[in-house]
């Protein structure tokens, strides 16, 4: 199966663009003002226009206000929700999108147990546990990720075009989600690293 791929954390056009030639699946935006990858509705509006049909646009939300993300969904054409703060499932079902709930990955944490709490998400996705919110562009111990997930798995955390491929292949992820791993600075990508990537994701799955 072809693992999907998401370039998160875009702020300018030329980085939408060059993800899209690479092969995305997805576009992620993050509207979480602390971020340094944060762009406002508007921005993201116009950074959507230049997504064609069938890649995604996913939007990134910390604890968000229900009315801004309302307004963030009618700004522009979100196809998927991404909750990664301590939103409950009422709270991530109640604007009738597709969403995926961020786990964030420890020792302690089960995750079968929360998956569960959130029956009716598209995916649970995996990423590091740090202070804060996001994975901080950190790896986590992926034996922790329990055989049984009640859920499709979206694997994030430190992936890099190094990493991915043993990734896909020992985790075996229906997607990866890349951030800081293709980035030259926060919230500047670098194209060659995207592209090294999305080629290291369909290499991996070439030999499953």
């Amino acid at each position: 199966m072809k693992t999907r791929i998401k370039i998160c954390g875009l702020t300018r056009d030329e980085d939408v663009d060059a993800a899209v030639a690479a092969g995305a699946d997805a576009i992620g935006f993050v509207f979480y003002p602390p971020s340094p990858r944060f762009v406002n509705p508007q921005r993201a509006a116009e950074l959507a226009r230049r997504i064609p049909p069938f890649v995604d646009v996913v939007g990134l939300f910390v604890n968000e206000a229900p009315e801004i993300v309302r307004a963030v969904c009618e700004a522009l054409p979100i196809n998927v929700l991404q909750f990664h703060g301590d939103e409950d499932a009422d709270y991530c079902r109640q604007f009738a999108r597709p969403y995926l709930r961020a786990a964030r990955v420890r020792p302690g944490l089960d995750l079968v147990e929360f998956a569960g709490s959130f029956p009716d998400a598209r995916g649970l996705l995996l990423d590091a546990f740090v202070e804060g919110y996001g994975g901080g562009g950190h790896v986590f111990d992926w034996t922790l990720i329990p055989p049984n997930l009640p859920s499709y798995l979206v694997l994030s955390g430190g992936l890099t075009a190094d990493n991915v491929g043993d990734a896909v292949r020992r985790v075996r992820p229906v997607a990866v989600d890349v951030s800081s791993g293709v980035e030259a600075s926060k919230g500047i990508k670098d194209h060659s690293k995207i592209a090294a990537f999305v080629a290291a994701v369909r290499k991996a799955d070439e030999s499953i």
